[in-house]
């Protein structure tokens, strides 16, 4: 029941409140994953999927136990210390996660945002990771596993990490285009990741 309430707090803390705290001040949508067929609207609906899947998942561990059996349990790693592994790296996550968020201000974006222009932020959390936020997710997804771990929840780890990756190269590519030579002197001082 824990992991569930915990989840339901985390998508709202990151997702939704915060979606709500940059629309209120500045009345732009931060949502910006389009619906075409092209490769950021597609990795858009890549982790929509994703979250329905944890959903999914951590509501049958909280609400299901019989049905537990069915997520195809590692039960080799089931075990106290890697649980509690697991969760100090889903309370670091949303931590990371939201402090990234504070540093991004008014820039903060779920996708490509082409239509608002955006200052491009290299400090706080951004002086050490060009993708703090996306790199808080990996955290996410790799507690989930150590404290759910089965083979839905490496599952979402392997499809967070292509996505992630991917939607990555889709931003790097956007921001050359949008900050030009200020981005490329960035990316020569941070890594990609840490």
């Amino acid at each position: 029941m824990y992991l569930f309430i915990f989840f339901i707090i985390y998508f709202f803390l990151v997702f939704v409140l915060r979606s709500f705290m940059l629309w209120k001040k500045t009345k732009v949508n931060p949502l910006t994953f389009n619906k075409g067929d092209d490769a950021h609207g597609y990795n858009g609906k890549v982790f929509g999927i994703i979250s329905v899947i944890e959903l999914i998942v951590v509501s049958i561990y909280a609400f299901v136990p019989s049905w537990h059996k069915f997520l195809l349990p590692f039960w080799y790693l089931e075990n106290d210390p890697l649980v509690s592994i697991g969760w100090t790296l889903l309370i670091l996550s949303l931590l990371f996660v939201w402090f990234a968020q504070s540093n991004m201000r008014e820039s903060w974006r779920i996708g490509i945002d082409e239509e608002n222009k955006t200052e491009l932020i290299t400090k706080g959390f951004f002086a050490i990771s060009r993708n703090p936020i996306f790199l808080g997710i990996m955290i996410a997804n790799i507690g989930l596993f150590l404290a759910l771990p089965n083979a839905f929840t490496l599952l979402i780890i392997s499809l967070s990490t292509v996505s992630i990756n991917t939607q990555i190269r889709l931003e790097e590519a956007f921001l050359e285009r949008e900050h030009g030579k200020e981005y490329n002197n960035y990316k020569q001082k941070v890594r990609r990741w840490i």
